[in-house]
């Protein structure tokens, strides 16, 4: 089992949170780079809330 496959399994009906953590993260991350690399953080934070929300594989079986 990878460590991907352990951190969804520990997120798995927490996806909310997850999110806001992610946000919450990015927020910050941008308030001391002074929105510097806000593009850059709106991309990472995308592609990670998009992670968060893939179906593991067989989970509808």
């Amino acid at each position: 089992m990878s460590v991907l496959d352990k951190i969804k399994g520990m997120i798995k009906g927490h996806e909310g949170t997850a999110h806001q953590g992610v946000e919450k993260a990015g927020d910050a991350f941008d308030a001391k780079t002074q929105n510097k690399y806000q593009r850059q953080v709106d991309t990472a934070q995308q592609k990670i809330n998009e992670q968060i929300d893939k179906q593991p594989p067989g989970a509808g079986q």
